[in-house]
């Protein structure tokens, strides 16, 4: 039997170790051929060595992610570790599972939802999520653009949703358009510093490495090279949607999520999301994946609040 790994978020020179030194250390306890050709490790091998050597795969990117760096105490004590444990996954690979990396830990996407929106983004150049809160659709969208920024598929990252307020109630406000816009993006940086350590992620910030801006900002511009995300996009207008589709430059990726259960637009204005699903769900290379109450990942009470409000309805 014979299959590939994929060693998502580190270097691959870095797994291998000097002389791919690594490497042979783990063939001496298994049985199995291990080849590493570029970020791809091909094990060759029984079944049951598979599965070990793809828990040990994992944690040896765990570790790596953790120290910078692995050496061959660590590895030993992680094969002890990997032939220690019993992993049933049905068949299914977790690795495949694992959007990023952390120094916190892997972001797995957990559901059946959220494993096929993973695909869909993996395979599509713009992918609309939709569903309620605490499904992971802004989390998960985060996740997979560090994780693209981390393997060099792009070289920037721009995240926007828009203000509904950027009216009056926003003039009130304290402070410059940055001081007032902001507490929109609380959930975006709270997510970026689960996933990126805090001097890090300022550096990304302070460069534009990582753009956090209103929804506005984005008219005029087109963005090559990036993963973009829009985020509470059922709060965006037909035309402002359509602006920010028409952003999308050479070798860019786009990630639209929403919830069109909590559409904040006036009585008269139609959601840009609900417009684009009508619109855009034939388009090839945009895939439209909705997420419900199973793929609720927050506190089992969310579920049920949820199926309560749509109830009453």
């Amino acid at each position: 039997m014979k299959k590939t790994f994929q060693l998502k978020d580190i270097d691959p020179m870095i797994f291998s170790g000097a002389g791919d030194e690594n490497i042979k250390i783990i063939e001496n306890y298994f049985n199995s051929k291990i080849v590493l050709r570029g970020n791809s490790l091909i094990v060759d091998g029984l079944k049951k060595e598979i599965n070990e050597i793809e828990l040990l795969v994992e944690n040896i990117i765990y570790t790596i992610t953790n120290k910078g760096f692995i050496d061959s105490k660590d590895i030993d004590i992680l094969i002890k570790s990997s032939i220690s444990q019993d992993i049933s996954n049905n068949g299914e690979s977790k690795l495949d599972n694992i959007i990023l990396y952390t120094y916190k830990g892997a972001v797995v996407a957990q559901t059946k939802g959220q494993k096929k929106y993973y695909k869909s983004v993996c395979n599509n150049d713009i992918v609309f999520a939709i569903g309620p809160a605490g499904t992971g659709k802004t989390f998960q969208a985060v996740a997979c653009a560090v994780s693209a920024l981390k393997n060099n598929e792009v070289e920037k990252i721009v995240i926007t949703r828009p203000v509904v307020e950027a009216g009056e109630r926003l003039g009130f406000l304290p402070g410059d358009l940055k001081d007032k816009v902001d507490p929109y993006l609380v959930p975006i940086y709270d997510s970026l510093h689960k996933m990126i350590e805090g001097p890090k992620l300022k550096e990304y910030l302070n460069k534009n490495i990582i753009e956090i801006a209103p929804l506005a900002y984005m008219r005029g511009r087109t963005l090559h090279n990036a993963f973009i995300i829009l985020d509470e996009a059922q709060n965006s207008t037909k035309m402002q949607m359509k602006m920010f589709l028409t952003r999308l430059g050479v070798t860019s990726k786009a990630i639209i999520t929403g919830d069109i259960t909590q559409t904040d637009l006036g009585l008269n204005e139609t959601s840009g999301l609900i417009d684009a699903v009508n619109i855009l769900n034939k388009v090839k290379g945009i895939s439209f994946v909705k997420l419900d109450e199973s793929d609720i990942v927050r506190h089992k009470l969310v579920k049920d609040i949820i199926k309560a409000y749509k109830g009453k309805k």
